[in-house]
């Protein structure tokens, strides 16, 4: 019995067309790979051509608020609110905004890791509230805060 696994039968092993057509619907598995492949183009597009600009919010004097906008081929897709003082070292997130295209493909993630490389040292709060963000947040390892603590460093607003 030496070498007959590799024989080939004599019916065909290999459907025909006209056996898959008769063997129904076959919609329902190629489905699954579309999505997929949709999520996946979703998310090089999220790592490769989304660009990070920041940028100092006006209005605000001395270590106050910061923007880091999210930019996809000239619009606006996301933005991560902040404030930071390099004198304490501390920083707090107020507010995290994806638009709906590019959630679920860790452009999130990769906001706050830029937050994190472009701030070294920095201890992270935040006081963003909503469902997505606290999710985000609690992946990325970063407390939540009821209020932000307050900063000697910021002068007091008149």
């Amino acid at each position: 019995m030496h070498g007959r696994h590799a024989r080939l039968r004599s019916t065909l092993s290999i459907p025909t067309t006209a056996a898959l057509s008769a063997s129904g619907p076959s919609r329902a598995r190629h489905a699954r790979h579309d999505g997929l492949a949709v999520r996946l183009r979703r998310r090089i597009r999220a790592y490769t051509a989304v660009e990070f600009l920041s940028t100092h919010i006006p209005g605000t004097t001395g270590p106050g608020g910061e923007c880091l906008f999210l930019v996809h081929e000239r619009q606006v897709v996301g933005q991560v609110r902040y404030r930071f003082c390099s004198a304490c070292t501390r920083g707090v997130i107020t507010a995290i905004t994806i638009s709906d295209p590019f959630h679920d493909t860790g452009l999130g993630t990769r906001a706050l890791s830029h937050l994190r490389a472009r701030h070294p040292g920095t201890t992270w709060h935040s006081t963003a509230r909503t469902e997505a963000e606290d999710d985000l947040l609690l992946r990325m390892r970063i407390p939540a805060l009821t209020s932000p603590p307050s900063c000697p460093h910021t002068p007091a607003p008149a």
